[in-house]
C-alpha cells in the first residue's frame, strides 16, 4: 500500500489517485451519471483541480472515473473540508465514497488537520445519510423538520447542514 498523499494508494482493490485535468474533464462531461441528473456543474470550479489538486482524488475502473472527492485544507483553522464526493450510479454500494473519505481524512491528518468538515442543504437526504454513516456530527439547532442546521450559513435565510468530525 502506498503512502497517503502519493500518486496512488491501493486498498480494497481500488486505486485512489490524484485527479488529473483529464479526469476532471471526464467528470464534468458525465456529471449526470454521478448526480442522477441534478444540475451541479456550478459546484465544480476548476480551482478544485488547479489550486487544490493535491486534495482532489479519484477512483478509476480502467480509464473511467468511478468516484471522486474534491476537498481542500482550510487556511484559517486545522480543518480538511470535503467539498464534493460522488460515485457513478453504476459503481454505488461498493464503499467507494467511504474509501475516498477515509483517504482524505488521512491526507488531512498528515497535513496537521484535527477535524474534517462538510456541508449540504437540509433537503439533501442522501448526503445527510452518507455523512452520518461516516460518524460525522451535525452542528446547529434542529429545524422544523428535526434536522440540525446552522441558520444563515450560506446567507440570509439559507441554512445548511454542517458536518464536523474530529480526526
Amino acid at each position: 500500500m502506498g503512502s497517503i498523499g502519493s500518486a496512488t494508494v491501493r486498498s480494497m482493490n481500488a486505486a485512489i489517485s490524484n485527479c488529473t485535468q483529464q479526469d476532471f474533464t471526464q467528470v464534468l462531461d458525465e456529471l449526470a451519471d454521478f448526480w442522477d441528473g441534478r444540475e451541479v456543474r456550478h459546484l465544480h470550479h476548476p480551482m478544485l483541480i488547479h489550486e487544490f489538486g493535491n486534495s482532489a482524488f479519484v477512483i478509476h475502473d480502467g480509464a473511467v472515473v468511478n468516484a471522486y472527492l474534491f476537498g481542500f485544507l482550510s487556511q484559517v483553522e486545522p480543518v480538511g473540508y470535503v467539498h464534493l464526493v460522488a460515485v457513478r450510479a453504476s459503481a454505488r454500494r461498493r464503499g467507494l465514497g467511504e474509501l475516498l473519505f477515509g483517504h482524505f481524512v488521512e491526507f488531512a491528518r498528515q497535513q496537521g488537520c484535527r477535524h474534517v468538515k462538510a456541508i449540504t442543504t437540509p433537503s439533501n437526504a442522501g448526503s445527510i445519510a452518507f455523512h452520518k454513516s461516516l460518524g460525522m456530527e451535525m452542528l446547529g439547532e434542529a429545524s422544523a423538520e428535526g434536522i440540525p442546521v446552522v441558520q444563515d450559513y450560506a446567507g440570509s435565510g439559507e441554512p445548511r447542514v454542517v458536518f464536523w468530525k474530529e480526526i
